[in-house]
């Protein structure tokens, strides 16, 4: 719900489409590419479960991406849209032109998901588990946990009861009397205190308009194979700065995977990813421009009590509100604030896992997989500050002349921080399995991580970015820049390290 919210705000809101485009074709197709995984998913769940005579079994959550959903706006649709009026389109005509280039870049996404689902699945068997789950561990800290615990502290009396209330029952070892799950009361006390202060006349996250029921109606869902094809003049522009976040979001959803599987459910990797590139395939030919994913976070939904039956009844209750109009509704009575308490939770909950499912002496190896995300992260409130500020201003901030003042008189080095944003969850898992292996005194496999490192840096998929009007963006180009000769040269190092040292801890302890 929280996801549909943000693609409301952001498609209505932002980019400006008509209540026909979002409730009449981006849901109905959003609940189509849902209805896909959620039914799969729940199936083999309670599969697995039979088969292996358990009952605490939890499907795996499926959803629509924020990562996607924000990349895709800023990335595809705007600047589709602002370059059709440019052209000297209308608003009308603009909009359906960002709308398809949403639609093409979901595709694209799709493709890529599904045909490499049958190649990155082989990632697992020589990537450690630390590699695999510190990159999660990262995202959950400062992408999901941090960033709403900003939000919760902006909102106090929403957000740190309703957090303090989370910490208590799930920490606290303490259950609700009358089988009430936390959760759901958590939002119900955030939802009222939000209209509580509505009434009193005091500033609040919703605000006292009257309510809207004209999207309400049946939406039926039909393939729009002419759009999507009309979309397809933009690929040569869309593609080199979409298809590395589809690649990202393929190696996020293994990780998932092997998090579900740290926790005891060990689901096979080659179907579940194919079927998530199929729901994503099937959303866009129907209308969406907003990819579907494997969630983060199965063991905080495991913690909750989730098992197989949430899934199926995920598709249910989310297409009902996709298809009936009645998103609109919930969007206007449930804020986001009223939920923050159990996404932070699940940012813990995932952190804590690495930490918790790995040996301790690789812990080092997690810490490293963590920092790249934080870097990602920091990056992301220097981009909010420089929009910001360019917004005042109205100009851009956006460019090597503001970032190098920025580097003299406040010594915060922006580039570094926008060229491990690139590739983010690439360096987070060169840098754990390296550490490993390095931990482990596989000096020749630490090697050929950094050796992939050299590789990503020469190609585009880690670094290499450049700076629009509005934000930093991956470049795809073949260029032998200093990461590439900084990781070749750990590469080198680490190929002769047995030659050119002693084991320290042999000597220590003959």
């Amino acid at each position: 719900m929280v996801m549909l919210i943000l693609m409301s705000n952001l498609c209505q809101g932002f980019l400006g489409f008509s209540s026909e485009l979002f409730f009449g074709k981006i849901l109905p197709a959003t609940a189509v590419g849902l209805a896909i995984g959620n039914v799969y998913y729940w199936r083999q769940a309670l599969s697995l479960a039979e088969r292996e005579k358990r009952q605490d079994v939890c499907a795996l959550p499926y959803g629509t991406s924020i990562l996607t959903i924000i990349a895709f706006v800023f990335l595809a649709m705007f600047p589709a849209q602002q370059l059709a009026l440019a052209d000297g389109l209308s608003k009308e005509e603009a909009d359906l032109v960002a709308w398809r280039a949403g639609l093409l870049a979901c595709f694209g996404s799709g493709l890529i998901e599904f045909f490499g689902s049958f190649i990155v699945y082989r990632l697992r068997d020589f990537t450690p588990r630390a590699a695999l789950l510190s990159t999660l561990a990262g995202i959950g800290f400062a992408f999901i946990s941090l960033d709403f615990v900003f939000r919760s502290y902006a909102f106090p009396l929403i957000g740190i009861t309703t957090l303090g209330l989370t910490i208590i029952i799930y920490y606290g070892g303490v259950r609700l009397k009358l089988g009430l799950p936390a959760g759901f009361v958590a939002l119900l006390i955030g939802t009222a205190i939000a209209w509580v202060l509505v009434f009193a006349g005091e500033p609040s996250v919703v605000a006292k308009a009257p309510l809207q029921i004209n999207h309400l109606g049946i939406y039926v869902p039909i393939p729009l194979f002419k759009d999507l094809w009309a979309a397809f003049e933009m690929a040569p522009r869309l593609m080199p700065v979409l298809a590395p976040l589809g690649i990202i979001h393929l190696v996020l959803s293994l990780q998932i995977i092997e998090s579900a599987d740290a926790a005891g459910d060990r689901f096979p990797a080659r179907s579940s990813l194919a079927i998530n590139g199929a729901g994503t395939l099937a959303a866009s030919l129907f209308g969406s421009p907003f990819p579907t994913s494997l969630y983060i976070g199965h063991p905080g939904w495991k913690a909750l009590g989730a098992r197989a039956g949430y899934s199926l009844l995920n598709a249910i209750f989310i297409g009902a509100v996709c298809l009936s109009g009645t998103a609109s509704i919930i969007f206007y009575f449930i804020p986001v604030e009223a939920g923050m308490a159990i996404l932070i939770w699940i940012g813990v909950s995932m952190m804590s896992q690495a930490f918790e499912t790995t040996p301790k002496k690789h812990v080092p190896a997690i810490v490293f997989g963590i920092i790249p995300v934080v870097g990602a992260y920091g990056a992301l409130i220097l981009k909010h500050g420089l929009a910001t500020a360019g917004t005042v201003a109205e100009t851009s901030f956006f460019n090597e002349a503001t970032l190098s003042v920025m580097e003299a008189s406040r010594t915060f080095f922006g580039t570094g921080a926008f060229a491990i944003e690139q590739g983010y969850v690439y360096t987070s898992i060169i840098l754990s399995a390296a550490t490993v292996f390095i931990i482990e005194k596989r000096f020749r496999q630490a090697a050929l991580w950094f050796l992939a490192g050299a590789i990503g840096s020469a190609t585009g998929l880690m670094h290499q970015y450049e700076l629009t009007f509005a934000d930093s963006v991956s470049r795809l180009d073949f260029e032998f820049n200093q990461w590439f000769w900084s990781y070749l040269t750990i590469f080198a190092l680490l190929w002769v390290i047995p030659y050119i040292t002693v084991d320290a801890e042999s000597e220590r302890h003959p």
